[in-house]
């Protein structure tokens, strides 16, 4: 409720939306360029990711590697990547979240990974 009982001014609504979802991009585009690491195996697969989480590059230690045994490297890679993009989401949550309860989302909005 406004207060003396007028009504709320729209033009200043819509230009408050406007600069939020400006924000909002802005936000996304910084994370689209930002790179976050994760690693497995004390440091022998490492897993590069976007704070938008796509994958940017993969890093494999030598003594990763047997022969005999791909199953513990490819165990390895998944447990990087997956280390690399939870630390993206906390990305997210940091860079997006203030913004999202901004919009009133409480730190969700539709059609965002968080």
């Amino acid at each position: 409720m406004i207060p003396g009982g007028g009504q709320p001014d729209m033009q200043q609504l819509l230009q408050q939306a406007q600069k939020m979802q400006q924000d909002l991009a802005a936000a996304q585009e910084e994370l689209a360029r930002t790179e976050v690491d994760g690693q497995a195996g004390g440091g022998l697969v490492k897993a590069t990711v976007t704070g938008s989480g796509e994958l940017r590059a993969l890093v494999i230690d030598p003594k990763a590697v047997d022969p005999e045994d791909t199953e513990t490297l490819a165990d390895l890679v998944v447990a990087a990547v997956q280390a690399a993009n939870e630390n993206a989401q906390a990305l997210q949550q940091a860079k997006l979240g203030p913004l999202a309860q901004g919009l009133g989302g409480g730190g969700s909005i539709p059609g965002l990974p968080f």
